[in-house]
């Protein structure tokens, strides 16, 4: 009980970190412009491959869609069916998607493929349940570019380094358009969004990723609380900043 007790505090952890960068313009932003790259005719059947707590699913299916969420996360699918019971969730791996051979016209994946362990073929099942002329669009960061303004640039970039080597594909969003294209995907497109976070709760997710850098032993615990000191003087004198590079790459089956 106690390893599902924590397992399920991680997730909700998880899920109202994910609500506050969802809520952000610059996320809503970035979703819209998703949305605008697959194009979906109304009745189309639209796939978001590791759909989280539902956000992209709930919106897809006010613009018309046959939205269909795909996660192997139960605690994630669990927050997704409470707050969107009319959806249609399922559980599944990218590599297994429950769908007919181009069943689908839209295939859409945010912040997934930097964890994945075999991305081409999750790009091939996405070719296998697209149809052809069928859009996809995939979302996500380059963790290697994590921006943080800070007065200890070589302590900064060992701290941005050291969470990035704990990601299993840390630099893949720099890479969607050539593995879009190598996957015989054709009309390939890249652009990159910058989100920038300058609010106070930022310091949250900086002391994740510093305490991530200290467990893995790139930095000390000196060095973790010093840094963190830093950035909450920032916050509190108004003088934060976070920028993330988020890339979007879309193509057509």
């Amino acid at each position: 009980m106690a390893e599902t007790h924590s397992a399920y505090t991680d997730t909700e952890s998880l899920i109202r970190l994910l609500d506050v960068a969802e809520r952000l313009p610059g996320a809503v932003a970035l979703r819209e412009r998703g949305y605008e790259l697959l194009r979906p005719p109304p009745g189309a059947t639209v796939v978001d491959v590791g759909c989280g707590a539902g956000r992209a699913v709930a919106d897809l299916a006010e613009r018309g869609c046959r939205a269909i969420g795909v996660d192997l996360d139960p605690g994630m699918l669990a927050a997704a069916r409470a707050r969107f019971p009319e959806l249609d969730l399922r559980s599944a791996d990218v590599t297994a998607l429950p769908l007919d051979d181009g069943a689908a016209l839209g295939y859409r994946a945010d912040k997934v493929y930097h964890m994945l362990q075999e991305p081409a073929a999750a790009l091939a099942e996405a070719r296998r349940v697209l149809a052809p002329g069928g859009r996809i669009v995939l979302v996500g960061q380059d963790w290697d570019t994590m921006l943080v303004d800070s007065d200890q640039g070589e302590l900064t970039r060992r701290i941005v380094a050291a969470r990035a080597d704990t990601i299993p594909r840390p630099r893949i969003a720099r890479s969607y358009r050539t593995l879009l294209l190598d996957a015989g995907f054709r009309e390939a497109t890249l652009e990159v969004h910058t989100a920038v976070f300058t609010d106070p709760p930022t310091v949250s997710l900086l002391e994740k990723h510093a305490t991530t850098a200290r467990d893995a032993g790139a930095i000390t615990d000196a060095e973790l609380k010093g840094w963190l000191d830093e950035q909450r003087e920032r916050a509190a004198a108004g003088r934060l900043t976070l920028a993330i590079p988020m890339f979007l790459a879309a193509a057509t089956r």
